[in-house]
């Protein structure tokens, strides 16, 4: 099973992006897809959820600007940030709770590698 984010760059404050990860392998189902963040020197910290139901949630510094959706069809979650700021940059990660295939139990947390994203001032 992989994730694999893209999406990142370089940007003007005020700009936007949209970032990608999709899921791959033997998945039987996946849960929750998230979105977290970490800046140089600094912990990850949560930016977005997305549920399998639909359900969304956001840090206080991503709402507003930031939009979490998901495909389930094609395991994918997408982050459309707007209104960028350089507190913003940082390396982005996707992560997603998913039953796959060959594992017991099923359930499990799965981490992209990241995608790195700078917005310049």
């Amino acid at each position: 099973v992989q994730l694999q984010a893209s999406g990142g760059g370089l940007v003007q404050a005020g700009g936007s992006l949209r970032l990608s990860c999709a899921a791959s392998g033997s998945i039987i189902s996946i849960n929750t897809m998230a979105w977290y963040r970490q800046a140089p020197g600094k912990q990850r910290e949560l930016v977005a959820t997305a549920t399998k139901s639909g359900s969304t949630d956001y840090a206080e510094s991503a709402k507003d600007r930031f939009t979490v959706s998901r495909d389930n069809a094609k395991s994918t979650v997408y982050l459309q940030m707007n209104r960028l700021q350089p507190d913003d940059t940082a390396t982005y990660y996707c992560k997603m709770d998913m039953c796959v295939w060959g594992r017991f139990p099923c359930w499990a947390a799965y981490w992209g590698k990241g995608t790195q994203v700078t917005v310049s001032s």
